[in-house]
């Protein structure tokens, strides 16, 4: 379908929609190059320029929609929200802080982040999302990379879920994608067919004070300067990352690190290679199903304890 296909039937749409009054909040809001920030952005004719102003006159669980490429800016989340960017949508951060920050104020609260490109543009002290709290964000068919910190945080302080796929997280100065829970209960995550490359550290899940479960599936995470994918448990903490049918190669540390006595990574169908590290676990535990291809790394190409039976 073309781009003129879709305005086009966007305006469409819009006709059937109802005048909203001022001050009111729409269930869709849109965005537009063309647009301006004094619109009400509730129809494609009367689009609003920047997310900020959209997202403020969107209705809880309501949806901005981008009609055309343009940078949107940056963007503060209090509340369930879903941003369809269509692959056209990019936000760069300001210096010191997140190009998106989610500070969603209800404990199920949901974020939908699809189809946008987000790049820091080397800028001091940026990230590309940040998740400070909600109930769950879901990151989908985007791109975030150049940020100077880290490219995807999710640092929940109580039980909290993530789903990131088709995305790729790359050229970041920290983490590709930082897990970091405090507070209480339990956080959960899937990665399934994103790519991380050339960050300082692929893909971290640490915890100090929750249990952690994440599964890593089809994925790639390569090139970093030190890890590729690590578990890091603080106080005994339990951290579990499940690798599956994913590659961790070429990484200036390890493959794969598991560190404190509750980090566990279960590896099964993956391949380890060209890392300085196959895998490392010092203090915690990384535990094979016995069918992985762990070879070309310069040190450690055996394979990991194990092999653990199929259920």
């Amino acid at each position: 379908m073309t781009r003129t296909i879709l305005i086009a039937a966007a305006l469409a749409f819009a006709a059937t929609l109802p005048a909203v009054p001022a001050n009111a909040q729409a269930e869709r809001t849109f965005v537009s190059a063309a647009g301006s920030d004094s619109n009400n952005c509730a129809t494609v004719t009367t689009p609003c320029r920047h997310f900020a102003n959209a997202y403020a006159v969107t209705a809880p669980n309501g949806e901005i929609d981008v009609l055309d490429p343009a940078n949107y800016g940056s963007l503060t989340i209090t509340g369930p929200v879903s941003i369809e960017g269509h692959g056209w949508a990019s936000s760069a951060a300001v210096s010191g802080q997140a190009a998106i920050i989610i500070n969603a104020l209800g404990a199920t609260d949901k974020i939908n982040i699809v189809g946008v490109v987000l790049d820091g543009l080397g800028i001091a002290n940026t990230t590309g999302i940040q998740f400070n709290s909600g109930g769950s964000l879901t990151v989908r068919d985007s791109v975030v990379r150049n940020f100077a910190f880290d490219g995807i945080d999710f640092f929940p302080t109580a039980s909290g879920t993530f789903s990131i796929s088709n995305t790729l997280v790359s050229d970041n100065g920290g983490n590709g994608i930082g897990v970091t829970s405090t507070g209480s209960g339990t956080t959960s995550g899937v990665l399934s067919h994103v790519e991380i490359a050339h960050n300082f550290d692929g893909i971290i899940v640490q915890s100090t004070t929750q249990t952690v479960n994440v599964t890593i599936s089809d994925s790639v995470i390569a090139n970093s300067v030190f890890a590729g994918i690590g578990a890091l448990s603080d106080n005994g903490m339990m951290v579990s990352v499940m690798v599956r049918n994913s590659t961790s190669a070429n990484n200036g540390t390890d493959g794969l690190l598991a560190e404190g006595t509750g980090a566990t990574i279960l590896v099964t169908r993956s391949t380890i290679t060209g890392n300085n590290t196959g895998w490392f676990a010092p203090t915690g535990t990384v535990t094979s199903y016995g069918d992985n291809n762990i070879d070309g790394n310069m040190n450690a190409n055996t394979q990991p304890p194990g092999p653990l039976p199929y259920k």
